[in-house]
């Protein structure tokens, strides 16, 4: 099977680069795995697409302020009229995955002008970190100097991490609405977006029906922002993610699972969450753990019953993941009528619900 395959017409026109006004406002369309059916609806329809015993299982990683800007200090020099003297300049550095407890994987741009062993300075000097090792896809490794609140010093001078295709700068508002409602646990340089359209009264409406609500956390990394390099679905391969299960959650799947309820994942990182831990056919336990597992077409579901996800970039994994749910034909149909209808895409777009 080819990435290729998986293309899709999509006008730019539709590429949501703002949030609505109404988080829970979000056109929703409906597609039916048994059926292939489809149809129109909104996002505040989901609570009664839910039935009563269902599992709704959430991602509750937080975005951090990832973006940052730095100066070049260091290797470079050039000569004047006075003499030789230091150059600078000053580059995007966005906080990829957490290594160690000073070290992580950045993307930079402008890429070419960072070097190994040259040093940034953030801010006014309140961070400093050494380039210590430069990536096979142009990412860096920064080490940075040990300081009281490294995190506080990132949200103070962070911006939010909003992907490439938001054609314009982040603002304050963003960090409230590139954010779930319930985001607990920080780490990602991402939004799990289809988590995006909830809010409390949601939440609380879907608990009255007699749903269960259960969280896992996956930090969505550095591979969000890497396109697919590769022509063969079989040579996808995926960077690690950072995530936990809790004791609870492990219980509430547990229990889901043995009463046969279903088991509703509130976006593709949730997916793949609960699809990797569930390999091996055991019962889940609580831990923390890493995963590259890669979803297409083929793949066999264990756990996951029914999906609420955004619209999502052709030839990407995340279309893969879902044309594996849904099927590739299926998936590519309701997206082609998701384009004539006007629905919005991407992250600060529109969802589907598939069950």
């Amino acid at each position: 099977m080819l990435v290729a395959d998986f293309d899709f017409d999509l006008p730019e026109k539709l590429i949501a680069q703002e949030p609505l006004a109404d988080r829970a406002g979000a056109r929703m369309l409906g597609l039916s795995r048994a059926t292939g059916r489809w149809f129109d609806s909104g996002f505040r329809d989901f609570p009664q697409m839910l039935r009563v015993g269902d599992l709704l299982v959430l991602n509750d990683s937080r975005v951090i302020p990832a973006r940052l800007f730095a100066h070049r200090r260091g290797l470079h020099t050039q000569a004047d009229r006075h003499g030789v003297r230091q150059t600078t300049g000053r580059v995007q550095v966005l906080l990829a995955e957490q290594l160690a407890e000073w070290e992580w994987k950045v993307l930079v741009r402008p890429g070419r002008k960072v070097l190994t062993g040259e040093t940034l300075s953030f801010g006014h000097g309140e961070l400093r970190a050494e380039v210590t090792a430069h990536g096979e896809f142009g990412e860096r490794t920064l080490r940075f100097e040990a300081v009281e609140d490294f995190f506080g010093a990132v949200e103070q001078l962070g911006h939010t991490p909003l992907p490439p295709y938001i054609h314009r700068e982040d603002r304050e508002g963003d960090r409230e609405r590139y954010q779930t409602v319930y985001a607990r646990e920080r780490g990602s340089v991402a939004a799990p977006t289809a988590g995006l359209h909830f809010t409390p009264e949601i939440l609380s409406e879907i608990r009255a029906r007699g749903v269960e609500i259960a969280y896992v956390t996956l930090h969505v990394g550095l591979g969000t922002f890497q396109p697919v390099r590769v022509e063969r679905v079989e040579d996808v391969r995926l960077h690690a993610e950072r995530y936990t299960i809790a004791e609870e959650t492990a219980a509430a799947l547990n229990a889901a699972r043995r009463e046969g309820r279903r088991i509703v994942a509130a976006g593709t990182t949730t997916v793949r969450t609960l699809e990797h831990c569930a390999r091996g056919g055991a019962d889940f336990a609580a831990h923390s753990g890493e995963t590259s597992i890669f979803i297409a077409p083929g793949f066999e579901f264990r756990v996951v019953g029914a999906l609420l996800t955004n619209f999502h970039l052709p030839q990407s994994t995340l279309l893969m993941l879902v044309s594996a749910f849904a099927g590739r034909e299926r998936t590519l149909a309701a997206y082609r009528h998701a384009v004539e209808k006007g629905y919005r895409f991407f992250s600060y777009g529109d969802c589907m619900f598939v069950n």
